[in-house]
């Protein structure tokens, strides 16, 4: 626990110190819950993050941790710690809304796999979290029913997308972690944007359930999505991984791997290649500078740090947007009245740009994805990690970023790196590695298949050198933030 850190402050206070003192009963469950709800009814109306507080289950979850403490009964790892969950993943109780008002008496009976997981842990859900519509709807954090989610560095800045409310809930202290999920940037870019860490697990790592009815999703959309957690340490997200790793019947792609590998051969440093500029596209300075300095802090650390590039990264970004939107293309006739007009441009410039794919075409896709794998499998042998940017750009201005086809294009451009490792299906952590013009920066570091340990080892290692940065007091919002 940091002992700099009162009680009054308990919002502040990372999930790993809130779990050794709940647990050791220096403080109650009840008081750290008071606490995140008190801070999320200070710093919410400014950020308009969280979308749903779940006070009274918070309370009740908490009381029943405090009885359990003083009755001497076992604790999980993680009692009495607060955390929020992303508008697309269910939790008992709790609308179900994917920002849109069609589902807005969606509530589900039961939690989803990650939330059950967490809950058994002994977190406590304190509330749900902004989405763009759908999920679908950009890269910018802004919903039908909710409106616009704001970056607490920069009220006139997106927090990123699509778990961007989560990543402000984490960075602002409205609780120490947040539940989103990814498929194809959609958590890193919101921790990088915000200041946080994040963790993309491997395809297959933790289970997860994103029906809405009893129908399974298409092959894209079982492919590349997975539930991830956010956090202000690297160490938080370890004992979150820790949690939610592992075999579930109601996922049956989640599969019983080892918590961690094989360690490196001893007297060997660990090779790290550096990706600064995926593809050859272009890099903003301060992107760079943030890559260059994690690769200093590693090296500091004593990994071997080499420029390289992962390979076939054009064409595996092409074949990710090739299945995906072959198979959005089919939906969407029937999903686009439930969007707002910005969220219909971004998805229809996007499907412009990458229109749908004969069957034919859609086969050989299929057939990419394993032959990158394999590629990027080699890559591995050689850099048992990579280290690259989340987005080459910073935080864009939201006006600037889906207006145009050139402006929607430019803005997913800038995540080709996301892109290509969820279309492979590897592990990756985003952390924080400075601030640069008021704006925090952030890099991915990349495994191989189920290397989480070796990815959040580098983080960690970063981090010692390079610090955090959160919480922040939200800057004020030229104006109020209120729903449309």
């Amino acid at each position: 626990m940091d002992q700099e850190l009162s009680h009054q402050d308990l919002w502040k206070w990372n999930a790993s110190a809130l779990a050794e003192a709940v647990a050791g009963g220096e403080v109650g469950a009840l008081d750290v819950t008071e606490a995140h709800l008190a801070r999320i009814a200070a710093a919410n109306p400014e950020v308009n993050a969280v979308t749903n507080v779940l006070a009274d289950g918070a309370r009740a979850a908490a009381r029943d941790t405090d009885r359990r403490r003083a009755a001497g009964e076992p604790l999980g790892p993680l009692a009495g710690v607060p955390f929020t969950v992303k508008e697309n993943i269910h939790v008992a109780g709790s609308a179900t809304t994917f920002g849109v008002p069609r589902f807005r008496g969606l509530v589900p009976a039961e939690d989803a796999p990650p939330v059950r997981r967490l809950r058994r842990a002994g977190a406590i859900p304190v509330g749900r979290t902004n989405l763009p519509d759908m999920t679908i709807g950009g890269m910018h954090t802004v919903s039908t029913l909710y409106g616009a989610t704001r970056n607490p560095w920069d009220p006139a800045r997106t927090p990123g997308g699509t778990s961007g409310g989560d990543g402000v809930a984490v960075a602002t202290g409205m609780a120490p972690l947040g539940l989103g999920n990814d498929s194809g940037g959609s958590i890193c870019v919101p921790a990088a944007f915000n200041g946080v860490a994040a963790l993309k697990p491997s395809y297959g790592r933790f289970a997860l359930d994103h029906r809405i009815g009893p129908q399974d999703p298409t092959l894209s959309s079982q492919l590349f999505p997975v539930d991830a957690p956010l956090a202000r340490s690297v160490a938080d997200l370890r004992l979150v991984y820790e949690v939610l790793a592992g075999a579930d019947p109601q996922d049956p792609r989640a599969v019983p791997v080892p918590l961690d590998g094989p360690p490196p051969a001893p007297g060997r440093p660990v090779r790290v290649g550096v990706v600064t500029d995926p593809g050859g596209d272009g890099v903003h300075p301060h992107v760079r500078a943030g890559v260059e300095a994690a690769a200093a802090a590693l090296e500091d650390a004593g990994y071997a740090v080499e420029e390289t590039e992962v390979p076939r990264l054009g064409e595996a970004v092409d074949a990710y947007h090739g299945l995906i939107f072959t198979e959005f293309a089919l939906m969407w006739p029937a999903v686009r009245d439930l969007l707002t007009e910005e969220s219909r441009r971004h998805v229809e410039y996007t499907l412009q740009e990458h229109p749908p794919v004969d069957l034919a075409e859609y086969l050989r896709l299929t057939g990419v994805r394993l032959s990158v794998q394999r590629d990027w499998a080699r890559l591995f042998e050689r850099f048992p990690l990579v280290l690259g940017p989340v987005s080459t750009e910073p935080a864009p201005f939201p006006d600037t970023m889906h207006g145009t086809a050139a402006d929607n294009a430019r803005t997913m451009a800038a995540l080709r790196l996301c892109r290509a490792n969820t279309f492979v299906g590897t592990p990756s952590v985003t952390v924080p590695v400075g601030v640069a013009d008021g704006l925090p920066q952030g890099v991915q570091i990349i495994g191989a298949m189920y290397r989480e340990d070796l990815c959040l080892r580098a983080a960690a290692a970063i981090e010692r050198r390079r610090g955090t940065f959160t919480p922040v007091t939200p800057a004020a919002p030229a104006a109020p933030v209120t729903p449309p």
